[in-house]
């Protein structure tokens, strides 16, 4: 493996049924609700009303557009679901003007019947100048892993009101 992949992991617990988990996390209203206020994605035109375990695996759904702050566009994702293991797996392997290589997956494990382990792993590779500038492929690394650990805390949240 290439020196300039950059990896990083993130478990929590979410005190809800790994099914409900499950069901918010694959929609495009539950991504976004735990990335915001930060970030924002938007699906394609020909993809808006498709969820995780809707998209075809291993084929690209298109270009989803990245805005930061949910008003500032920054970035896109050539989004690609690579495998999906529905109600418990999926990983995503794509690429983005910024990164070379992108990948999550998202693990949901049961705790017992009313609590879920929710597993994120994220590889990526910066692309360009980013993966140039000594340090600098360190400092995204810390604040992908700080995004992460937010999107944890909405996710949580969400299911403890």
């Amino acid at each position: 493996m290439s020196t300039r992949f950059r990896t990083f992991e993130r478990t929590s617990v979410v005190e809800a049924p790994r099914e409900a988990v499950w069901a918010r996390i694959v929609t495009p209203r539950g991504i976004n609700d735990e990335m915001m206020p930060l970030l924002r994605m938007a699906m394609p035109r020909g993809a808006r009303g498709l969820t995780v375990d809707t998209v075809e695996v291993g084929r690209k759904v298109g270009r989803c557009r990245l805005y930061l702050f949910g008003i500032v566009p920054f970035d896109h994702d050539d989004l690609m679901l690579a495998e999906l293991e529905p109600g418990h797996r999926f990983l995503e392997r794509s690429t983005m003007a910024s990164m070379r290589t992108w990948e999550h997956e998202r693990t949901l494990t049961a705790d017992g019947a009313r609590r879920t382990l929710v597993h994120d792993r994220v590889r990526f590779e910066p692309r360009g100048p980013i993966a140039a500038v000594p340090g600098l492929p360190g400092l995204l690394e810390r604040v992908i892993g700080r995004f992460f650990a937010h999107r944890h805390r909405k996710l949580g949240r969400h299911f403890a009101n």
